[in-house]
């Protein structure tokens, strides 16, 4: 049951990423689901990484917002270093 929900939060969070990021951003379902979960992660890497108090409890997603925030960023680099066909 965990990675049926991984993967439908994946993909309303890899949606909203898309919505919020300027411009066109074509990739398939695939793809979209693995932005949000992309983007959930290293949203939690940088809050692990900027609290200490996050650090003892180890690697864990973000939350919801942070997820959305984290996607755009993984949007902005992979266009950034052209890993998409944008």
């Amino acid at each position: 049951m965990g990675i049926i929900r991984m993967i439908v939060v994946g993909f309303i969070v890899g949606v909203l990423a898309r919505f919020f990021y300027p411009g066109a951003v074509n990739m398939g379902f695939i793809m979209t689901v693995l932005l949000g979960i992309a983007g959930s992660f290293l949203a939690g890497l940088i809050g692990m990484a900027l609290s200490p108090a996050q650090r003892a409890q180890g690697l864990h997603p973000a939350g919801f917002l942070y997820s959305i925030l984290g996607g755009m960023l993984v949007i902005f680099i992979v266009i950034r270093f052209h890993l998409l066909g944008a």
